[in-house]
């Protein structure tokens, strides 16, 4: 994250030091120092600046708590961040914001804007609920397409295949919201089907029964009342 903001940042015309490491100094007087570290060391980074040092974190789980009672705000952009990221990653994505005045709440709003993000406020005490929600729309995704890559795999599927299924998925799902999206044996209340994926997937990949039948009795909820075709 460090990295990726850096460098947008610095494509947007700002003079940017750094990414600094471990025990590494941001220069003295500079306007803003932006903290792209774990959650369990935010704290510790602030605590060793100045206490007139404007400051922001990039904690989606945690707010202003972190500041240890320096002016700044709480920035998390809703993206994932790869090593690959770059100056454009951030364009059209959400931010998670909070200010600790609304000078720097404002603060927060432009730095948003100028990276092309859309700014909500989220107060400390929700922080936990929208970041829980943040890993599962975008984590938890990945490790329910590395189950389903697994389990192809058996019948000599390769990953390739489901991409097409997977993107179209989360299309709809954008577009129409989840009832009007769900398609599949579940859906239309073919039981019998879904027992004999559940046989064959015990055999296959044993291993991946607990999490397959956790999604059918969650996509049962989701699906009742709303019987569709596939």
């Amino acid at each position: 994250m460090g990295n990726a903001l850096a460098g947008a940042l610095a494509k947007k015309g700002h003079r940017v030091s750094g990414p600094h490491l471990r025990g590494e100094h941001p220069p003295v007087g500079c306007d803003l120092v932006l903290i792209c570290v774990s959650d369990a060391e935010i704290a510790n980074v602030a605590s060793a600046l100045p206490p007139e040092q404007v400051i922001a974190h990039c904690s989606g789980a945690r707010g202003l708590e972190l500041l240890m009672g320096r002016p700044g705000f709480c920035l998390h952009p809703l993206m994932t961040v790869t090593s690959e990221a770059t100056a454009s990653t951030f364009n059209g994505a959400f931010a998670a914001i909070d200010a600790s005045s609304e000078e720097y709440l404002q603060e927060a709003e432009d730095l948003c804007e100028e990276l092309g993000m859309t700014p909500l406020r989220i107060a400390s005490e929700d922080r936990a609920i929208y970041h829980a929600a943040a890993t599962m729309a975008s984590n938890f995704l990945v490790t329910i397409e590395a189950a389903a890559e697994h389990i192809a795999s058996a019948a000599g599927v390769p990953r390739e295949a489901l991409v097409p299924l997977a993107q179209a998925t989360l299309n709809n799902w954008a577009t129409n919201g989840p009832e009007a999206s769900l398609t599949g044996p579940i859906a239309r209340g073919d039981t019998e089907t879904v027992e004999a994926q559940r046989a064959a997937i015990s055999e296959a990949a044993p291993e991946l029964v607990p999490l397959f039948d956790a999604l059918c009795t969650a996509t049962a909820q989701l699906s009742a009342g709303n019987r569709t075709t596939a």
